[in-house]
């Protein structure tokens, strides 16, 4: 039964009309996932030495000092990232398969995501070394095994946790408030967790302590399990939510006609549904991007060309979080409105005018960066220039080639999407990012400070003055793209 599921989802990625971007997606992950192997293998071998070398203690003790925000760390990228295991049920039920069946795969190949066993190119390599430099064979392997054991444990909770805001969110901003706090030196949380993955190593009871994870993973298994075949049937566990609708008519927008009608249509949608609100978080979130330049904290950063950089990330936010999603935003409903007479022109522009709007705002908001310098907020204020002007076109010309489904219930793929991933849309991006530092670094190293700032505004004016231009060269290539994004649209898988 195993293989026939196996080859059910091998002829759904072959046979899927997304074939050619999936494939190139693997390729990409593929070198992605290689590049991070050689971190994480670099890192097992030499984390010892660096540690030592650096007079910070005990290696093994530093390694268990910081390990439980690795592990809520993992927990996180896991939340944000990793799919759960809904394996195309909807199809299967009115089959002859067993739902133990079912769940047994869907849950097994969460197993074998590169999420778990990513870990082990550090610890493993990291368990060596302490075997060879005299740490108790049977010691560093009691704590090895517990360790990894944690990372599954994170796999059955990210399952158990899906979609579970209200529980995920707080624990991680407890966690970061209390990395600040550590990082201050106010109070230091690993004082009182240091000593659980230290008892892990300790003889002659570690391996008694290692038992834990165990049987605490066997628990997270069974449960898991009892979940998805409890919750396994189309009318509760895999229906969509619906609640309560509240009537907001934004009468204010009337005035604007069918330009108002979709602007009231995308406000509703980013207050009513999950997916839409995180967007707009990691927008607000963008602009705290900021301080990783400003601040001189990372000297890498301290280049005044790096400062137009931070400059599009602070007040592009949003526009990068929602506008390269359009129109995946309407896909619930994009044949419906395709069918009616609605012109691409006044849907896309009220997509351009919420971007707009959100950078203005994102702007204001970001004046508190004057306290680090006038060239700090000019480089901001010349970045939402060019954002409004330049990369507001961009990001909707290429929502034309994106073409992916958004599911508005839930968070996952909030980051982006393997449809997201093609040729156009990465040339695009070098206008997006690489042109505005371009014309910074010829104004401002050729003339002056000064004339590196008007030369990334003026770029952001002259785009505002070709505005009708472009937006009819843009409707254009979505009047191209609208069966291809039907289509799209149609496929679930």
């Amino acid at each position: 039964m195993f293989k026939h599921f196996f080859n059910l989802q091998w002829k759904s990625f072959f046979r899927a009309a997304s074939f050619k971007t999936n494939l190139a997606y693997k390729i990409l992950m593929i070198f992605m996932a290689l590049y991070f192997i050689l971190v994480f293998l670099s890192l097992g071998v030499g984390s010892y030495f660096i540690i030592e070398k650096q007079g910070l203690g005990d290696p093994l003790r530093v390694v268990n000092r910081f390990m439980i925000y690795y592990l809520v760390f993992d927990l996180y990228i896991r939340y944000m990232f990793q799919k759960m295991p809904i394996l195309n049920i909807k199809p299967l039920l009115y089959m002859p398969f067993k739902k133990n069946e079912v769940v047994t795969y869907s849950l097994g190949k969460t197993v074998f995501s590169f999420f778990n066993w990513m870990h082990a190119f550090f610890f493993v390599p990291f368990s060596i070394v302490l075997i060879t430099q005299g740490y108790h064979p049977l010691a560093v392997l009691t704590w090895h095994i517990a360790v990894m054991v944690l990372f599954f444990c994170n796999n059955f909770l990210n399952i158990m946790m899906n979609n579970l805001d209200k529980v995920f969110y707080p624990v991680v901003v407890l966690l970061a408030i209390f990395g600040f706090l550590q990082y201050k030196g106010w109070f230091d949380i690993t004082t009182y967790t240091a000593p659980v993955f230290d008892s892990f190593f300790d003889l002659p009871y570690g391996g008694v302590y290692a038992l834990i994870p165990c049987l605490l993973l066997v628990l997270l298994v069974v449960t898991s399990f009892r979940y998805f075949r409890k919750h396994m049937y189309l009318d509760g566990g895999l229906a969509t939510k619906h609640e309560e609708a509240k009537t907001e008519d934004f009468t204010w927008l009337n005035r604007f006609g069918n330009l108002g009608t979709f602007l009231k249509n995308d406000i509703k949608l980013i207050k009513r549904n999950k997916r839409s609100r995180t967007s707009v978080i990691m927008g607000v979130l963008f602009i705290f991007y900021g301080l990783l330049f400003f601040t001189g904290s990372i000297e890498t950063y301290e280049g005044p060309v790096w400062g137009i950089f931070a400059g599009i990330f602070v007040s592009g936010g949003f526009l990068f979080s929602f506008g390269q999603f359009v129109p995946s935003w309407d896909s619930s409903y994009y044949p419906l409105m395709m069918s009616q007479n609605i012109q691409y022109r006044e849907y896309i522009s009220s997509k351009w005018y919420l971007i707009v709007f959100a950078t203005i705002i994102t702007t204001l908001v970001s004046s508190f960066y004057l306290y680090f310098g006038w060239q700090a907020y000019m480089a901001i204020v010349v970045g939402a220039i060019y954002n409004i002007g330049v990369n507001s076109y961009l990001v909707l010309w290429g929502g034309a080639y994106i073409k992916t489904p958004i599911d508005l219930t839930s968070n996952k793929k909030a980051f982006g999407d393997k449809q997201a991933f093609n040729v156009k849309t990465m040339l695009l991006t070098i206008p997006k990012l690489v042109l505005p530092l371009i014309v910074f670094a010829a104004g401002y190293y050729l003339i002056s400070p000064l004339a590196g700032y008007l030369a990334v505004a003026l770029s952001g004016i002259l785009g505002y003055v070709f505005k009708e231009q472009v937006f009819r060269l843009i409707e254009k290539i979505y009047k191209k793209e609208k069966y291809k994004t039907l289509l799209a649209y149609k496929q679930t898988s």
